[in-house]
């Protein structure tokens, strides 16, 4: 197996204007991935007042570890004084579909799709302003 595939890629984090952090997630969001993810996300969450996008419509598998992940990000953002936003779960797709089945739709704020990180952050796919390739190798495999 292709280990680019297999990790999820990490594309920012990248700052909009108005001091918005975009973070956007790709690929599987797995046991593996937050073991990946999990240092980097913690250092954005740590910052004080932090108003934090994470675009998650390029995640294309998602269970509980990567529920912990995101949840675990919403209550450090908010301890700090800060927002989390999830962008790209209006339109379905399988974080949308988790929420849904654990409850946990509402316990979340969504970006909406016409204002959401897309907009803010470049099209999808793109890095971002410099700064963010620290995140990614060559290959578009997360580092921490």
């Amino acid at each position: 197996m292709d280990e680019g595939q297999y990790y999820p890629r990490l594309v920012g984090p990248s700052h909009a204007a108005g001091g918005t952090t975009v973070l956007e997630l790709r690929g599987e969001l797995d046991i593996l991935a937050v073991s990946v993810l999990s240092d980097r996300l913690d250092e954005i969450t740590g910052t004080q007042g932090v108003d934090l996008v994470v675009d998650v419509r390029a995640v294309t598998f998602i269970d509980c570890a990567g529920l912990s992940l995101l949840s675990r990000a919403r209550y450090r953002t908010r301890q700090r004084g800060g927002r989390l936003r999830l962008a790209g779960v209006s339109g379905g797709g399988s974080v949308a579909r988790l929420l849904r089945m654990t409850g946990l739709a509402d316990s979340f704020d969504v970006a909406s799709d016409e204002a959401g990180a897309e907009d803010e952050a470049g099209p999808a796919g793109s890095a971002g302003p410099a700064g963010s390739a620290g995140l990614t190798d060559a290959a578009g495999t997360a580092v921490a």
